[in-house]
Formats: C-alpha cells, structure tokens, sequence
C-alpha cells in the first residue's frame, strides 16, 4: 500500500490498524534543536481521546505516547522522529458480524475491491483511529509554528444544524466543551440536537473552521504547490471531511468582483494589510499575511444502529445493525486533527520557502 506519507521536506508517514497491537508515526525533516518531550504531544492526542463523553465512542484507549527516536536529551536531533501509540482496548469480536458485508458510508467495498481482501475490524488502515499518529505528528509541529507567532486554532462551528454565533465567540471554551464549540449557548443545543439522534440510532455531520494567525505573507507557491491546495489536500486525507472552503467559500459564487475583492491599506505602523478577508488569507496560492481561514465539513458518522440495507461478499443482499462502539458525531474529536494537518502544511511549506530568495541563501551561508 502507498500513499501513507504526506509532505515535501517535512515528512510523516503513518502506520497501523485500529485493531493491531499499536498505531504511530515518522516525522522526517523536522529541525534540530528544539526542545520536545513526550507531555508536548500529549495535551494534543488527549484532546482526540475516545470514551470522554457521550458524543464519543466508549472505547477506552490512554493513547498514550512513546517518542522513540529524534530527541536527545530534551531536544530534536534533526533525525526521524518516531512515535509510538500503542492499541489497549481493541474488541474485535464487536466486528464479528461485519466480517463479510459492506457497511454502508465505510471505505468497506472500495478497499475491498482495490486490494482482494480488508480488515473488517473497525476498517484497518481505514479507520478514524489512524488519525491519532497524525495528531502526534502534527502536535510537534504546531509547538515549532507557536514559537515562530503562529497559533493554529480550531473548533466546530456547527454540529448538525446548530451553528455558533460570533457575538458569543470564546476561544477559551473549546477545550472545555465537549461539543468543542466557543459558544457555550450553541453547545448546549447541539448537545440537545445530538441526544435526539442517539435515540433515533442515527448520527451528525457538522462543519469546523481553522483560524490560522501569526503567518507572515509569502507562504506558499504559485502554481500546484498553492497554500490553499495544500491546506485542501491535507484536510480531504482526512477520512470524514467531503469538502473543504478557505475564506468566502463557496459564498464567492454568489458576489461581484467589487464584493469579493479585498482592499489593500497600510496599518499604524505603516505595514502592508487588508482592510476584509474574503480570500481567507490566501491570494494566488501564496499566504497575504491576514488571517488564514479554513472550513471543513464533516460527513455523518456511517457507523449507526439503524438497520440499513447492503451487499455481503458472497453477492448477497443483506440487512445490517452495526453495533460496537462508535463516536455519534466526529466533529469534536476531529477539531484537533484539523489543526495538526494544518500545522503540518503550513510548516512543510515554510521549510519550503526558505530557499524561495537567493539573497536570504547567500545570507544564510555567507562567511
């Protein structure tokens, strides 16, 4: 199997199955000298965690971290950094039903159909799961932009047809909310429209946004190495996502020029900047300096304990109840993955630009 790498300069390939013995990453090309331990890392797979409330699967995993390479006494080396995840509550016999008929909504028959055979235990490689070496991953590099000014924040914006309002906007409760919502009075309607889905056997979708700030202008490249394409690629890789918008969306369908268009002005200090920012930060590709803005929206979890109707492997119609344990909504617990993808983007893609000019080369290696 390929395609389970990401990335230019820094690179991170991920491996392992939601039901093998454990799941991890390889980041390459990260910088040395920078102070890492394994508490860095964890604060962000803890936010990802299952079984900390009733909008997540009961499965118990500590997902807990183990760095086993690439730090040397408290700092990156500059070699791969290898981390390790190990698999503690699996229970494959909750699959067992599953073994030859195709979920509906699940990566089941495609991987099937690709590959002759599949995992039937919570998807294999397929799984949400796999999205916590990402986290790992994209953790490190979220600590390296936050000392560079650059803070990448995420949060659902809306779960179901619950939306937050700017007016109640209050970063410092996304970690406290379960619903990872800043609106604490969007939450508790979400919280609501959620109980009525559960008792339904059903699930939500919803939409999270990424507010990227601190990231100076001339991140990026014209052409398909874009920071907007990027930032897509990234955000698609993950499992649930089935569309991605930056800025305006797809709201600049609907405006005139003279609309969408962002006036360029100089700030108190003389500075370039914009006076809106429709273009969510990004123009031709290359970061403007405003804030970088990005939306994903999240499918419905596929995983619900309504009857649906499928195929087995034999050519069979069937009937199928999932049971087992699964997140009734993926927003929350893919807030975090959000930004870890975004941190690992837009890093890689300043390594990138470091050799964009070569005066700064010169300057850089002039004795």
């Amino acid at each position: 199997m390929s395609g389970s790498d990401f990335g230019k300069i820094l690179k991170v390939t991920t491996w392992g199955e939601s039901h093998g013995p454990a799941i991890g990453a390889v980041l390459d090309g990260f910088p040395a000298g920078m102070a890492l331990c394994e508490e860095d890392i964890q604060k962000y797979l803890d936010r990802r965690r299952p079984g900390q409330s009733a909008l997540t699967t009961a499965r118990k995993e500590a997902d807990r971290v183990r760095i086993l390479s690439g730090v040397f006494e408290g700092r990156t080396t500059g070699t791969p950094i290898s981390l390790l995840i190990e698999n503690t509550d699996q229970r494959s016999r909750d699959y067992g039903d599953l073994k030859d008929c195709f979920r509906p909504g699940h990566a089941d028959y495609g991987f099937y159909a690709k590959y002759g055979l599949r995992d039937y235990r919570g998807g294999g490689r397929s799984s949400g799961r796999e999205t916590a070496a990402r986290v790992a991953a994209g953790a490190i590099a979220a600590k390296l932009l936050k000392e560079m000014g650059i803070r990448v924040m995420a949060f659902a914006r809306s779960i179901g047809p619950v939306e937050i309002e700017e007016k109640n906007f209050d970063p410092a409760h996304i970690l406290l909310s379960p619903a990872a919502m800043p609106d604490i009075h969007a939450e508790e309607r979400a919280l609501s429209y959620m109980k009525e889905c559960v008792a339904k056997g059903d699930s939500s979708g919803g939409v999270i946004e990424c507010r990227i700030s601190g990231l100076p202008a001339g991140i990026g490249d014209p052409v398909f190495d874009k920071l907007d394409a990027c930032l897509a690629r990234a955000l698609m890789s993950i499992g649930a996502v089935k569309a991605v918008e930056i800025g305006d969306g797809t709201g600049v369908s609907r405006a005139r020029g003279s609309e969408n268009n962002d006036a360029f002005c100089l700030d108190e200090e003389g500075r370039i900047t914009k006076k809106t920012n429709h273009a969510g930060g990004i123009l031709g590709g290359i970061s403007d300096g405003s804030q970088v803005l990005v939306r994903v929206h999240v499918k419905p979890t596929p995983s619900i304990s309504r009857a649906q109707e499928t195929v087995d492997e034999q050519g069979r119609e069937r009937e199928l109840v999932i049971g087992g344990r699964h997140d009734p909504v993926i927003v929350p617990r893919a807030v975090v993955v959000t930004e870890c993808m975004c941190a690992l983007t837009i890093l890689d893609l300043m390594l990138s630009g470091m050799t964009a000019r070569a005066d700064r080369v010169i300057a850089f290696y002039k004795k």
